[in-house]
C-alpha cells in the first residue's frame, strides 16, 4: 500500500472517533439507569430501564432505537407493547430516577437539624428520609417505582440525623 492510502485510512478511522463516538456516548449517558415512566397498560408507575448500549451503538447510524432492559412489572408482563418508551424517549432527563431524586434533594434542608442536605455525590452518603411515623429510611430500603410516593409522603433528614436516629433505636 502506499503512503498516502494509510494516509487516508487513518484519516477516516481518526474522523470516525471524532464523530461516531461522542454521539455513542452522549446516547449512553442519556438512556442509562432506572426511569420511572407510567404504565399505559394501568396508571401506575413502573421502574424501567433502557438498553443503553443499544441505544448508543444504533444512534450511530440513525435515531437512537430504545428498547427496554428491564421493567418493575416483569417478569408477569414481559410480553406488553413497551408503549411507555416514548415517555422516555420524549423527555429522557425527566422520567430519570437519579434526576427525580437529586432535583427532588436540592434546596432542602433536614428536618430534625435544619442543616441543608448537601448532592449525593458530594458527601458519599446514601440520601436519607423521616417517615411520617418518625422512622429513619433510605431511598434504597424502597423499590424504584414507590420512589415518587415516598417522596410526596416523606421529609427529608441529613444522612448524620438518619444514622443517629438508627443508633438510637438499636438496643
Amino acid at each position: 500500500m502506499t503512503p498516502e492510502l494509510y494516509f487516508m485510512m487513518m484519516l477516516l478511522v481518526f474522523a470516525s472517533i471524532y464523530f461516531v463516538v461522542p454521539v455513542a456516548v452522549t446516547n449512553f449517558r442519556r438512556y442509562r439507569g432506572k426511569r420511572i415512566v407510567s404504565c399505559p397498560e394501568t396508571p401506575k408507575n413502573c421502574a424501567v430501564e433502557v438498553d443503553a448500549s443499544h441505544a448508543a451503538f444504533t444512534s450511530i447510524f440513525s435515531h437512537p432505537d430504545l428498547r427496554m432492559k428491564s421493567c418493575s412489572r416483569w417478569p408477569e408482563r414481559e410480553d406488553c407493547g413497551q408503549e411507555c418508551l416514548l415517555q422516555v424517549q420524549l423527555s429522557p432527563k425527566d422520567c430519570s430516577l437519579q434526576n427525580i431524586i437529586t432535583q427532588w434533594y436540592e434546596e432542602r434542608y433536614c428536618t430534625s437539624c435544619g442543616r441543608q442536605i448537601l448532592p449525593f455525590r458530594f458527601t458519599g452518603h446514601e440520601y436519607a428520609l423521616l417517615s411520617p411515623e418518625g422512622r429513619a429510611a433510605t431511598l434504597s430500603e424502597f423499590p424504584p417505582e414507590k420512589i415518587p410516593d415516598v417522596l410526596a409522603t416523606y421529609s427529608p433528614i441529613c444522612w448524620v440525623c438518619s444514622h443517629a436516629s438508627k443508633v438510637r433505636k438499636s438496643p
